[in-house]
């Protein structure tokens, strides 16, 4: 059966587009609890506003229709996105989550610090919440920003259990604006999440409609020669890779949402000209970066992750699922697109800044597609040196080349964890535990079906905007212009390095720390107080969000500088990044990517702080 290119067909632009009034079908679950008093200026859409310091929520299949096909969603008070719950820095917070589903579920405070009992993770921090139910949250808020609330049991984020968390803090916010609006971007889709995630077992660009052409090979052939041409397509064939897979699912299954609203129903957003306005922006989705701008207006970046940041002003910023920033405009036009197209760049979520309701504004293109190169796959390593970091026994080539079964090849990674690098003789090397060692060591795991590459001399550097993004005309953000003012919150050394890595089979559909699976793992041990270095590294070709529950990661530069503060930071193809965690909370926590089908794939790790 052939695949046909998103876009080009009606059918297939009408699902790209939702309907214009897709969401919760009237009548069929109507709110069960509505806002008491909505912030002043705040406009959410779909989504009431909660506030104070006791809440009530509800969660319950609820009927949507978003593309002309009613499906059963999963929801909390009836709503898509749930209740924006907006609470004050200092308060003691009751939370009374009542399960009305036939099956567990959960949810978890994303970024949010927090006794381990209340992080709502099931199997991990407590047993979830059984059908018919309630479970009562209760904890101190020690922090303020934006923030965001999920499901953590099975794929009911995917179905609809998402919504905003907004922490006003105990003193005067020193980020002035006149107004403010939640932007919560998520995606959707039709189709079963659990035959979603069969399909992709089977074939893991499944949905990938962007594989390269004829067309793509004459441009390569006269770019660089014949010659050329056939030895990078051999190259990608050899891998069983494809340089378009740029994410697992594309707007054939998915469509894309602002605060609950397909493109086609433009969710709006009010202000007057020459207000400063805040925009609250969170990724809320299963399985979508988004590339972000707003086409005529400068985005000044003034927090990231809910942490204050110094201002940097940028046309356009990539963030995956978890992370969120808040950015500040100053609109004089009458209407402007918020315009938010997907990592694949097969389709995208749209709103509207305007002046009054109805108005709209020009929606520019989409991008074309780019392609992953070499670098993105294999890092520093040269043409010549590529393949020696990939799977040849799987390729029918024999035994892996450039590997050899030394010590470090035999070393298991598994339980790096508990050792300290700094005795291992890699302090004279990295100057001590101040900078991040850059010796890559592979795990004895990595060597198995569930890795089909391999990245020994990775990337290290943090402004590269990714794929897509390079000298596309627009500045757009990175890692390195990132600064939380007033430096990290431990000024300690880090006492030992872990380093993991990320790891995949895109054949087999498998997502590891090490090549080894969540079922498979054993817990990360950190000591209560300790200061730990965390080394990510990327042997694999997609960019991954990564999030650690109940801590602080801080971001440090190659030469290990602090940089930002972040709960969730993402870790492009072939980089290798570092950052410190002070082991301050005590219990047991999560860390994965929160690409909802890697982590159910396996990218999960269990961390006990005792």
């Amino acid at each position: 059966m052939k695949k046909e290119t998103p876009g080009l067909n009606l059918p297939r632009r009408r699902f790209v587009q939702g309907l214009a009034a897709g969401g919760v079908v009237l009548g069929m679950a109507p709110m069960l609890q509505r806002a008491r008093a909505a912030s002043p200026g705040t406009h959410t859409g779909a989504a009431p506003v909660l506030t104070g310091t006791e809440f009530e929520l509800i969660i319950e299949e609820t009927a949507v229709n978003f593309t002309g096909k009613t499906r059963m969603a999963t929801t909390i008070n009836g709503s898509i996105p749930a209740p924006t719950l907006r609470m004050r820095e200092g308060d003691d917070i009751t939370i009374r989550v009542t399960n009305r589903l036939k099956e567990s579920t959960s949810i978890h405070w994303h970024g949010i610090i927090l006794p381990y009992q209340m992080d709502g993770v099931p199997g991990i921090s407590f047993p979830g919440i059984a059908p018919g139910e309630t479970f009562t949250y209760r904890f101190r808020l020690e922090q303020s920003g934006t923030y965001w609330y999920h499901s953590h049991s099975g794929m009911q984020e995917l179905t609809g259990m998402y919504g905003a968390l907004i922490i006003d803090p105990a003193e005067a916010d020193p980020i002035e604006a006149e107004r403010e609006h939640v932007v919560l971007l998520s995606d959707w889709t039709d189709e079963n999440p659990m035959r979603v995630f069969g399909k992709l077992k089977n074939q893991g660009d499944f949905y990938n409609f962007n594989q390269p052409t004829v067309v793509d090979f004459f441009r390569d052939m006269a770019e660089g020669g014949v010659g050329s041409a056939l030895e990078k397509r051999q190259m990608w064939n050899q891998m069983r890779m494809s340089p378009s897979d740029l994410a697992d699912l594309s707007a054939e299954t998915l469509t894309y949402l602002v605060n609950g609203t397909t493109p086609a129903g433009n969710w709006t957003a009010l202000f007057k000209p020459g207000e400063r306005v805040r925009l609250r922006f969170i990724n809320g989705a299963g399985n979508t970066f988004y590339d972000v701008r707003i086409p005529g207006l400068a985005l000044t970046v003034v927090q990231a992750d809910g942490v204050d940041v110094a201002p940097v002003t940028v046309d356009e910023f990539r963030f995956g699922p978890g992370e969120t920033y808040d950015v500040m405009v100053e609109p004089t036009a009458e209407a402007y697109t918020l315009f938010a197209q997907a990592m694949d760049r097969t389709g995208y979520a749209r709103g509207t800044l305007a002046t009054r309701e109805g108005l709209s504004a020009a929606v520019p293109p989409i991008d074309p597609p780019q392609r992953l190169t070499m670098a993105d796959m294999m890092g520093a390593m040269d043409h010549g040196g590529a393949m020696a970091g990939m799977d040849h026994a799987a390729m029918g080539h024999g035994k892996m080349a450039g590997t050899g079964d030394g010590a470090m090849a035999g070393m298991d990674h598994g339980s790096m964890a508990g050792m300290d690098h700094g005795a291992m003789g890699h302090g004279a090397m990295a100057g001590g535990l101040a900078m991040a060692s850059s010796e890559v060591r592979h795990a004895s795991t990595e060597y198995g079906p569930s890795v089909d590459m391999r990245v020994d001399m990775p990337r290290t550097n943090l402004d590269d905007p990714g794929v897509g993004l390079r000298d596309n005309g627009r500045r757009v953000l990175t890692l390195a212009d990132l600064r939380t003012p007033g430096g990290p919150l431990d000024p300690r050394p880090a006492e030992r390095e872990i380093e993991l890595h990320l790891t995949g089979n895109m054949e087999r559909y498998t997502w590891s720390f090490d090549g080894v699976e969540f079922g498979g793992s054993t817990p990360i041990h950190l000591s209560y107080g300790e200061r730990v270095r965390i080394i990510l590294h990327n042997d694999t070709m997609m960019t991954h969000p990564m999030h650690l529950h109940g801590m602080w990661s801080e971001l440090e530069s190659p030469e290990g500088n602090f940089l930002v503060r972040r709960h969730t930071i993402p870790v492009q193809p072939a980089q290798r990044i570092s950052f410190l965690v002070t082991a301050d909370a005590l219990g047991r926590w999560a860390w994965h990517c929160h690409l909802m089908f890697h982590m159910d794939a396996g990218m999960f790790r269990t961390v006990v702080v005792s």
